[in-house]
């Protein structure tokens, strides 16, 4: 059955012209130019032309337009002037004012949201990912099907499964919605399931997990790709990654680790993709270090930090989870920028100055990692049958072997391991 969401829905078409309006209210952190350049940035990542960048100086914001009546006019006529079939608004709008704006500007208006859940829409590749975004988006849509329906008052009459007597159209829509919601949600409960099962075995191998995150397009993939000699997309486009990807790497001193390259995170993330993405997430939540992957070369690199950070909160990373910042993008800077971020970075015991595509640094990254993971590791004198291959070849993988040698019937090892891994050796 066809559900008036389906038709509602109505993709942004690949080439169409777009306006991009940032209504300044002088919340943000950043400046509008910045706004705009980020809002064009992502509008582009689905394909769309960004013919103009409109900045609008908003002091009260109107329940109906957001902006007010002559500056509505303007916007008109600038979106007449670029031909624009599309008006990407770098804010959320209620379903009245996206309304009320098509109307007013007679082309299709997105908010932030929408612009998002298209680019997810649009990039997911695994079956996991296009249930995730499938279910954001019906959860966003759900309060807007009123956005292009004017037939409110045709009733559906009819039969129990289609409906009761009186319930109209819009109705029954949300309805079949919120059963579809229904059951993706148990589809990706699932998915919770089976990766909660593949971490719990990955902890009793164990093998430590490291999440790679950051702000999209700071340079994670093409991180995770030098780290683990993996060919995972990697593009300067926004959001290039949306699906989670696991690689196993070898550490200074650690025979075997598992790298996460998760989905970058955004300013204002929508609500309804960070609950939706929440078995991708939860890869983070539980990982034993954070590399967070910071572009250094970009104006607004503190903030993007701060909005990062915030995310991890959100998603209830906790801060005790050691974590080291990737200062990447070094091959960027020019010299003496260059010069003063090196100062700092060496300056800081948490962070390690990069670029992920010379490969500069990286070494240095790895040797860091490793040194946070052992850190707590502590020095053991075990005994072992002097024929236990098993035991020595777990020794060997799970441990620093410092020193081995045999007396006897006995083999003796002087290990440096992590006190979990020493408590399980003993139960073996």
């Amino acid at each position: 059955m066809t559900t008036g969401f389906e038709r509602d829905r109505d993709d942004v078409a690949r080439g169409a012209k777009a306006v991009v309006v940032y209504p300044d209210t002088g919340a943000s952190t950043r400046d509008a130019e910045a706004r705009l350049a980020e809002t064009a940035g992502l509008a582009m990542a689905i394909h769309v032309e960004v013919v103009d960048r409109v900045a609008i100086k908003v002091r009260t914001l109107q329940p109906s337009t957001l902006i007010g009546k002559g500056q509505l006019e303007a916007l008109a006529a600038t979106v007449r002037m670029g031909e624009a079939e599309l008006v990407v608004f770098d804010a959320n709008l209620t379903p009245v004012q996206q309304r009320n704006l098509e109307k007013a500007l007679s082309a299709k208006v997105i908010d932030r949201t929408g612009l998002i859940l298209e680019i997810f829409g649009e990039r997911a590749a695994t079956a996991e990912g296009r249930l995730q975004v499938e279910l954001a988006h019906l959860d966003y849509q759900a309060g807007r099907l009123v956005r292009s329906w004017t037939h409110l008052e045709r009733q559906r009459g009819g039969f129990g499964f289609l409906g009761g007597p009186g319930e109209t159209q819009i109705e029954a829509d949300r309805r079949l919605i919120r059963d579809r919601m229904a059951r993706l949600k148990k589809e990706l409960e699932q998915v919770s399931r089976t990766r909660g099962l593949h971490r719990d075995r990955r902890q009793r191998a164990p093998w430590p997990v490291i999440a790679l995150v950051g702000y999209t397009n700071a340079g994670k993939s093409t991180l995770f790709n030098r780290m683990t000699g993996a060919d995972v997309m990697a593009e300067d486009l926004l959001f290039a990654t949306l699906d989670p990807t696991l690689r196993q790497i070898a550490l200074p001193g650690i025979d075997k680790a598992i790298l996460s390259d998760t989905v970058g995170f955004v300013s204002e993330l929508p609500t309804q993709l960070v609950a939706a993405f929440k078995a991708t997430l939860e890869e983070v939540v539980s990982a034993d270090l954070l590399i967070h992957v910071r572009d250094i070369a970009h104006p607004d690199t503190l903030v993007q930090r701060d909005d990062v950070e915030t995310v991890l909160r959100d998603i209830g990373v906790d801060t005790s989870v050691p974590r080291i910042e990737a200062w990447n993008k070094l091959d960027l800077l020019d010299e003496d920028e260059r010069a003063e971020w090196l100062g700092e970075a060496e300056r800081r015991e948490d962070v390690v100055a990069i670029s992920a595509l010379s490969g500069e640094g990286v070494a240095g990254l790895l040797d860091t990692v490793a040194a946070l993971l052992t850190a707590s590791h502590r020095r053991y004198t075990i005994l072992l049958d002097a024929g236990d291959g098993a035991g020595a070849a777990w020794l060997h993988a799970h441990g620093d072997v410092l020193s081995q040698s045999v007396e006897g019937e006995q083999a003796i090892y002087d290990v440096r391991m992590a006190e979990r891994d020493y408590e399980r050796f003993a139960q073996r």
